[in-house]
């Protein structure tokens, strides 16, 4: 089974405006309204994949109940660890010319008592994991060194984890001891972590980053460029990876529709090139739908079959 972690959930709610007035009413016609958080959106789209997932984290009062209730309806197994604080709203504002506008609450803040709570949650259900996800930010309350926690726990039981997130979190694991076996910044992401401004037309020093010592022991590394694909190293190997262009709908949850197709073609042991192509695929396929998280595995072979993954 494959575990996602969310720390940081919330109701996604997605609001296309033709144009966006400040000090004005705003009437939208079209809401969407999802279980969300980056964990939640790689759960439902290795759901949709038909890949065994669960999905575990913190969530609190109406909201979290309301959750768990749009992943009862899709049929989702979950496991959350409740906490007092409800859970929080992230709101996206999507406009004509596929530019989007978001606003995020920050979320609930957790007590050190529910921190425990959760851990105990987390290291039961690893008995019935053999791949991990970790994505997207950290609730209040949590210390930034959390995830460095949760990986160790993992690999104690000879667990993988797949992480997604960026910031303290992010430098504090590469810091540890206990790597991941994957991550996925992307170009802004690693330009941060690196202090050091880095473009996708320069692929050799995008290249030469990648072999920085801070990622010393993380098996892959996927660098995510938007419309351009990716660049992708695998421990020694790199791959430039390169999608057709498509009209993008919703590009909300792309990211983490990336991991997912990772997650799922890891878990079933693809070779280097059908990993890629696949994590690529998905995050395709979910721009290409209205609902963030969500994707149509009607149109998967068409867009992977004109992925190209190139060594270089």
């Amino acid at each position: 089974m494959i575990l996602t972690v969310t720390m940081n959930p919330s109701i996604d709610m997605s609001y296309s405006i033709k144009e966006l007035k400040l000090d004005d009413i705003n009437r939208v016609s079209q809401v969407s309204k999802t279980a969300g958080g980056k964990g939640l959106n790689v759960t439902r789209v290795v759901h949709e994949l038909g890949g065994p997932v669960k999905a575990t984290g913190i969530v609190g009062g109406h909201l979290g109940n309301q959750l768990k209730e749009q992943l009862d309806l899709a049929d989702i197994e979950h496991d959350f660890y409740p906490i007092l604080q409800e859970t929080r709203n992230s709101i996206a504002v999507l406009h004509d010319d596929h530019s989007q506008t978001e606003i995020l609450e920050s979320g609930p803040t957790v007590t050190e008592a529910e921190v425990e709570g959760f851990v105990e949650v987390f290291q039961r259900l690893l008995s019935k994991t053999n791949l991990l996800t970790i994505s997207g930010s950290l609730a209040k309350g949590l210390p930034t060194d959390f995830y460095v926690r949760l990986i160790m726990l993992a690999k104690e039981k000879g667990i993988d984890t797949l992480l997604d997130t960026s910031g303290e979190a992010l430098k504090e694991v590469l810091k540890g001891k206990t790597k991941p076996k994957l991550i996925k910044p992307n170009l802004t992401e690693l330009s941060d972590l690196l202090q050091m401004q880095l473009d996708s037309k320069q692929p050799e020093v995008l290249k030469q980053a990648l072999n920085h010592s801070l990622f010393a022991g993380v098996e892959w590394i996927v660098v995510t460029l938007g419309g351009d694909g990716a660049i992708v190293k695998h421990n020694d190997l790199f791959y430039r990876a390169t999608i057709p262009k498509i009209d993008v709908i919703n590009p909300v949850g792309s990211g983490d529709a990336t991991i997912a197709g990772l997650a799922y073609a890891l878990s079933r042991y693809d070779s280097d090139e059908k990993t890629i192509k696949t994590g690529m695929t998905t995050g395709m396929l979910n721009a290409l739908e209205p609902v963030t998280g969500h994707i149509n595995t009607k149109h998967f072979q068409t867009l992977y079959s004109q992925i190209i993954v190139e060594p270089f």
